[in-house]
């Protein structure tokens, strides 16, 4: 059993480390800079460096890095050891300040949009203090940001700390109306990451899993996740091993995963931290996924964090539980009587506003090829934005609008009728999987990511966005102090915000065929697919925006928008070369045997016995080669757009268009031949495991 006490935070250089490890005067230095963003003394640095390096080696490190995240969004480092020759045949351990501030990697051979060419290859990470470094595989890992040799930032993680200053920044200026300021205010967050776990030996028989992340071909199982058995289930044993490994990993790492369980989908399971600030939350995520991946291994299984491994059944999302707080003030908390709770109301409405004004530049930060297959079913929302309120909030926002009375709802007592079991309170604020953007008691629920994106984006964007929400609201407040005029005028602005923006709440079934109907009369945006999602980043809005409230200059955007729609125009042209490369190596001729041995079969039989009954014999034999037939058409039109959409080479997104229009329906095409072979097929020829074997694995 783990002793949960004894391995938390023990490979984390976390503030009692520090505390405890270095002089007062250096750790209060240190404090300053990590609240306030000022920069740290070399002096200073040279001991908190000191002091980490001491720390590492006594763990077992021997080496350290610059842990960062370019914007390929995974994590990347470079490893230098602490050793250094005293020129007499011996070494020592050096780990300098200079050495833990900064450092260097090359700039030019990771994505960056254009934002540096091949000759230029400097580049620079800075030391994050904000998120703690930590120990894996005897490295050092020390968070930092990654810009060019001009300044741009080349990161995830960059426009992030610059999204979070600014939204402290302005929330500090609206609290000054109710008597409080000087806060350090944070974007909280809690990833709750799902993901899959099939066996290594079905994993590698299948080429498209490898390579791609997904299955691009297979027909249904005979059983999914109709009977709703999985979810909550009895967790397997072998399962069970791998997360109570994943638990003590991430635990000595001070990610306080909480909880564990089966998902909806057969082989499908969920892990869930508890929330923490934006910047270390996501870090923490990025860990994760690389500690699943690692330890799957170790239990002779494959950890899959596509969006949508398999056809039909749930993809895999992460949903991004969104707040704001200072101490253990919590911004978005309603409290007892929300309808009275002035503050609250602020906060909402700014963040309703801020929803509805760059709607699709969140539908953008979560836009991939395979979050396209994603959204829209099985428990992921559409690609429309909106915001779900629940009952009690949405009529106390409708009251506000339309300045009616509200009568609060009373909390009705549910009883259970098992004497085992206590009375509760039934929450005024139910849950709606179908909405993109839900409020869930005191935080937001975002629920479109999918399962295997950096939320850098995401949430830069949300702050961003809800800053400027924030700004306009203390603008208009600005001579009103913090009294009755205050209070008047704040209950005016929140009432003429939430008319502007009611278009954007939505409590409904965002599944439902009228919505989006009803959310294109409403005006809101429907981008299905990643090429359409990617156009508003460079719109004159954007660049406003981000502009205005200092996150991001015109050339970070088109970078970032350059490196998106190259990942997507990449991701498709994987995908198409693996699909040829399978029918052409693996369907086609399991196929044709199969055909062939049918047809030996029959004149077998006529052989010996001229007057058999054959005709069912035939007819499958006709299918199949009906189905051939096909197959080699649906082929043939995929090579052919394939080759048009490698053609397009001077206009990325024109390049992206032709993908989403023409190549994805003809590789959609193209499935659905060789799945309806599937079941004909006898399981012995068939080139691959099936959804069946994979799934369903002992």
């Amino acid at each position: 059993m783990s002793d949960i006490e004894a391995i938390y935070g023990s490979m984390v250089f976390s503030d009692a480390v520090m505390r405890e490890r270095l002089p007062s005067d250096s750790y209060k230095e240190l404090a300053r800079t990590i609240k306030e963003g000022e920069p740290l003394d070399l002096e200073i640095a040279n001991v908190v460096a000191h002091a980490m390096k001491e720390w590492a080696i006594e763990h077992g490190a021997t080496h350290y890095t610059h842990w960062f995240q370019p914007l390929s969004g995974i994590t990347s480092e470079k490893h230098d050891s602490f050793m250094e020759p005293t020129g007499d045949g011996r070494a020592i351990t050096k780990f300098r300040g200079k050495e833990l501030i900064q450092g260097e990697p090359d700039a030019s051979s990771l994505p960056n949009g254009g934002l540096r060419a091949t000759f230029e290859a400097r580049g620079y990470t800075a030391w994050d203090p904000t998120s703690y470094a930590f120990i894996k595989d005897e490295v050092l890992c020390i968070p930092t940001a990654f810009c060019s040799y001009t300044g741009e930032a080349l990161d995830k993680k960059t426009p992030l700390l610059r999204s979070m200053s600014v939204l402290s920044e302005q929330a500090n200026r609206m609290l000054a109306h109710f008597g409080e300021d000087g806060h350090r205010i944070i974007a909280t967050v809690g990833a709750e990451q799902e993901y899959f776990l099939i066996s290594e030996a079905d994993f590698a028989k299948r080429q498209d899993l490898m390579l791609c992340g997904r299955t691009l071909f297979g027909s249904s199982p005979c059983k999914g996740q109709e009977l709703e058995e999985h979810y909550f289930g009895a967790i397997r044993p072998t399962v069970n091993e791998f997360m109570k490994e994943l638990d003590d990993e991430l635990w000595a790492l001070g990610i306080p995963a909480k909880t564990k369980h089966n998902e909806v989908a057969p082989c499908q399971h969920e892990l869930a931290p508890i929330f923490t600030e934006a910047n270390r939350a996501i870090d923490e995520n990025l860990l994760t996924m690389e500690k699943m991946k690692l330890l799957a291994s170790h239990h002779g299984l494959v950890c899959l964090q596509h969006e949508k491994p398999f056809e039909g059944i749930n993809g895999s999302g992460k949903h991004n539980n969104w707040s704001l707080s200072y101490g253990n003030v919590n911004l978005l908390e309603p409290g007892e009587s929300p309808a009275d709770n002035l503050r609250f109301l602020v906060f909402l409405s700014c963040v309703i506003a801020a929803v509805d004004d760059y709607q699709e530049l969140l539908r953008m930060s979560v836009a991939s090829a395979g979050n396209d297959h994603r959204l829209g079913a099985n428990e992921a929302p559409p690609a429309i934005i909106s915001i779900f309120l629940g009952d009690e909030l949405g009529k106390i926002v409708d009251s506000l609008i339309h300045g009616l009375s509200y009568q609060s709802a009373e909390k009705v007592s549910m009883d259970l009728g098992v004497d085992v079991l206590p009375n509760f309170l039934k929450d005024n604020t139910d849950r709606n999987r179908t909405s993109a953007f839900a409020f869930t008691g005191n935080k937001f629920e975002f629920r479109m990511p999918g399962s295997q994106v950096n939320l850098s984006d995401a949430n830069m964007i949300l702050n961003t966005a809800v800053a400027h929400a924030l700004k306009e609201f203390a603008d208009a407040m600005e001579d009103k102090g913090s009294g009755p005029e205050f209070e008047a005028a704040a209950l005016e602005h929140i009432k003429t915000s939430l008319t502007a923006h009611e278009r954007i709440i939505f409590n409904g079934n965002g599944y439902g065929d009228d919505w989006p109907v009803e959310a294109k009369r409403r005006g809101l945006a429907n981008n299905r697919n990643t090429a359409d999602a990617l156009r508003c980043l460079v719109n004159q809005k954007s660049f406003d925006l981000f502009d205005e409230m200092g996150v991001l200059g015109e050339a970070e955007i088109r970078s970032r928008y350059e490196v998106k729609l190259d990942k997507y125009t990449k991701t498709l042209n994987i995908e198409a070369n693996v699909m040829e490369r399978m029918v052409r190596r693996n369907f086609i001729p399991a196929i044709n045997a199969y055909a062939t041995k049918i047809a030996k079969g029959i004149n077998i039989v006529r052989e010996a016995m001229p007057d058999a009954e054959l005709a069912e014999q035939q007819e499958q034999l006709q299918v199949i080669l009906y189905g051939l037939k096909k197959t080699n058409h649906a082929f043939e039109n995929l090579k052919a757009v394939h080759a048009q959409a490698e053609g397009i080479a001077d206009d990325n997104q024109a390049q992206a268009d032709f993908y989403a229009s023409t190549v994805v329906p003809a590789m959609e095409s193209l499935r659905a031949e060789i799945d309806a072979l599937e079941p004909v097929v006898d399981h012995g020829y068939w080139p691959v495991p099936t959804y069946n074997d994979i799934l369903f694995y002992v």
